[in-house]
C-alpha cells in the first residue's frame, strides 16, 4: 500500500478512489476497513451511523476479485456508500426509520435503488441514523433524533450546531468522512437542509426520477431519494446510479425519456457564463446579517463568472398555506402499505399499531410525543377529497411559483439560501434542488435552542421538473469558482 488510507480518505472523492483502485494503490477491502476503523473512532462523537453492514468486507473482497478478473463495473465499483435507515436492504442490516418499534425489522427485498447500487458495484457500508419517521412523528421532535439511535450531532460543532432535516445522519457521516458518500431521502428539505448545514453537496431529484419502492414513506407526491456527497461530481455519479424506471413506482413511469445514465456530462465549469439566475428576495429576509452576507457574496460570484442575475424576482404564492391533510393522507396510506409487508413477528402492522406500541413503551418511544402520527391516523379524507385537495395544494405552486417566475424572466434557475423555508414550493411540486457550500458563518447558524453559533452554510439552486442537468451545471460551475468545502476538525 503506497498511501496512508486513514489520512487519504479524509476528503478523497469518488474519482480519486476509483483511480487508486484501478492503479492498485488500494483495494475496496482496504477502503471499507479504513472507513470502519474511522467509524469506530469518530462515530461516538456524532452518532451518525446506526449500524455497519456485517457483510461489507466480504462484499468488498468479492468486488476486488471481480475487478481483477473481469474488470470494473463503473465509477461506483468497490466504493463504500452509507444508506439512510428508511431504505430497505435484503441482508443482515435492519430498516427501522429510526424507530424502536422496527429495531429488529429485516426487509424481505432490496429497495429499487439498492438493487441499482449493488448492480453498480457499490459496497453498502451501513445504515445512517435519521430523524425518526423522517421527522413526521411529532412537531416537537428535534432534527436528528430517533428513539432507536438517539441524537445525530453536527461534526462542525457537536455541542451546538443544527443538523437540519431527517437525513441528518447521512450528512453528518459524509461530512466527518465516515463514508465515501451517502443516500438520503427528502419530502421537504431533508436532503438539502442537512447537506447545507454540513458543507456538502446534496441533490433532491425530481419526484419520479428515482424510485421510492422499498423506502419507508411519508408522501407519495413528494418523497424522493437522492445523493449526499462532498463534491458535485460525486453527487452526479451517484444520481446516475440510482435513477430508473420501476414497475412498482408509478411516479417513474412518466419519465423514461428524462432519465439519463450519466449526469457527469453536465459538469460544465464555464456554465455560469451563459446562465440566467433569479434571486427571490422574500427568502432572504429572515437571514441574519452574516448569512445574508454569504448570500450576497454568492450573488457576486454569479456575476463575476458571467451569469445574468435578475434581482429581485417574486414568487407570488410563497404564503400559500401548507396542506397537512394531503400529507397526512399520503403518510397513513403509504405507511400502512409498508407495514402490511413486514414479518409476522414484528410488533406493528399498521399506523394504529405503531401508535399503540409507542404508548405502551412511552418511556423510550415518546420522548417528544406522536401528534403527527395521531393526526394522520385520524385523517378523514377519502380518495376523492384527497385528489381535490392535492390539486388545490399544488396548482398555485405551478401557476404562481417556480415555472411562472422562470418563464417570466427567461431564467435557468433560482438561487435560495440553504435553509428550509425556500424549499417548500419545490417540495409541493416534486421539483429538483441542489445545494453547494457557500461559506462559513461565524455566528449565523441557529441551533435547536435558538442560539446563534458558527457553522457551514450553502446556496440552493432550484429549477423546473427534470432540470437536473442544468442545476448540476450551475452548481458545478459555482463550486469550481469557490471551493468552499472544508472538513470539520474531529480532533
Amino acid at each position: 500500500m503506497s498511501i496512508n488510507l486513514q489520512d487519504w480518505i479524509q476528503e478523497a472523492d469518488l474519482v480519486s478512489m476509483r483511480k487508486a483502485m484501478t492503479t492498485g494503490e488500494c483495494t475496496s477491502e482496504a477502503l471499507v476497513l479504513a472507513y470502519i476503523e474511522r467509524i469506530h473512532r469518530y462515530n461516538p462523537l456524532i452518532n451518525a451511523v446506526l449500524e455497519i453492514n456485517p457483510d461489507a468486507l466480504e462484499i468488498a473482497r468479492s468486488l476486488d476479485l471481480e475487478r481483477n478478473t473481469t474488470g470494473s463495473r463503473g465509477p461506483l465499483h468497490g466504493i463504500p456508500i452509507l444508506l439512510k435507515d428508511n431504505i430497505d436492504t435484503r441482508d443482515r442490516m435492519h430498516t427501522s426509520a429510526g424507530s424502536i418499534a422496527l429495531a429488529e425489522s429485516f426487509a424481505h427485498e432490496d429497495s429499487f435503488i439498492v438493487t441499482k447500487l449493488r448492480a453498480a458495484g457499490a459496497v453498502l457500508l451501513g445504515k445512517a441514523n435519521m430523524t425518526e419517521w423522517s421527522n413526521f412523528m411529532s412537531n416537537r421532535m428535534p432534527a436528528g433524533y430517533s428513539s432507536r439511535g438517539g441524537y445525530v450531532l453536527n461534526p462542525y460543532g457537536p455541542s451546538k450546531l443544527f443538523v437540519s432535516g431527517s437525513s441528518s445522519g447521512s450528512a453528518a457521516a459524509v461530512a466527518a468522512n465516515l463514508t465515501a458518500a451517502a443516500i438520503g431521502t427528502e419530502t421537504a428539505g431533508s436532503i438539502i437542509g442537512p447537506a447545507s448545514q454540513h458543507f456538502l453537496v446534496g441533490i433532491k431529484p425530481t419526484v419520479g426520477l428515482a424510485s421510492r419502492s422499498g423506502i419507508i414513506p411519508i408522501s407519495a407526491s413528494q418523497d424522493t431519494p437522492g445523493p449526499i456527497s462532498k463534491t458535485v461530481t460525486d453527487a452526479a455519479i451517484l444520481l446516475g446510479a440510482i435513477v430508473g424506471i420501476d414497475e412498482n413506482d408509478k411516479a417513474t413511469w412518466a419519465s423514461p425519456h428524462r432519465i439519463l445514465r450519466d449526469y457527469t456530462t453536465y459538469l460544465d465549469r464555464d456554465f455560469l457564463h451563459k446562465a440566467r439566475i433569479g434571486i427571490p428576495r422574500q427568502y432572504y429576509r429572515s437571514l441574519d446579517e452574516e448569512r445574508l452576507s454569504i448570500m450576497e457574496s454568492a450573488i457576486n460570484v454569479l456575476r463575476e463568472q458571467g451569469a445574468t442575475v435578475v434581482d429581485p424576482v417574486d414568487l407570488h404564492m410563497e404564503q400559500h398555506p401548507w396542506n397537512n391533510d394531503v400529507i397526512c393522507y399520503e403518510f397513513k396510506t403509504g405507511l400502512n402499505r409498508y407495514f402490511s409487508k413486514l414479518n409476522s413477528d414484528m410488533p406493528v402492522h399498521s399506523l394504529q399499531d405503531l401508535i399503540a406500541y409507542n404508548q405502551k413503551h412511552a418511556a423510550s418511544a415518546l420522548k417528544f410525543g406522536q401528534d403527527n402520527l395521531i393526526r394522520s391516523e385520524q385523517n378523514a379524507l377519502n380518495e376523492t377529497t384527497y385528489q381535490l385537495k392535492r390539486q388545490e395544494y399544488s396548482q398555485p405552486a405551478v401557476t404562481q411559483g417556480i415555472d411562472y417566475v422562470l418563464d417570466q424572466h427567461g431564467l435557468d434557475a433560482l438561487m435560495l439560501p440553504g435553509d428550509i423555508d425556500g424549499m417548500y414550493i419545490a417540495a409541493r411540486l416534486g421539483y429538483p434542488l441542489i445545494t453547494v457550500p457557500a461559506g462559513y458563518s461565524a455566528k449565523g447558524t441557529i441551533d435547536a435552542d435558538g442560539d446563534s453559533t458558527q457553522g457551514p452554510f450553502g446556496v440552493v439552486f432550484s429549477g423546473k421538473a427534470f432540470s437536473e442537468p442544468t442545476l448540476i451545471s450551475i452548481a458545478y460551475s459555482f463550486e469550481q469558482a469557490t471551493r468552499f468545502r472544508r472538513p470539520p476538525d474531529m480532533g
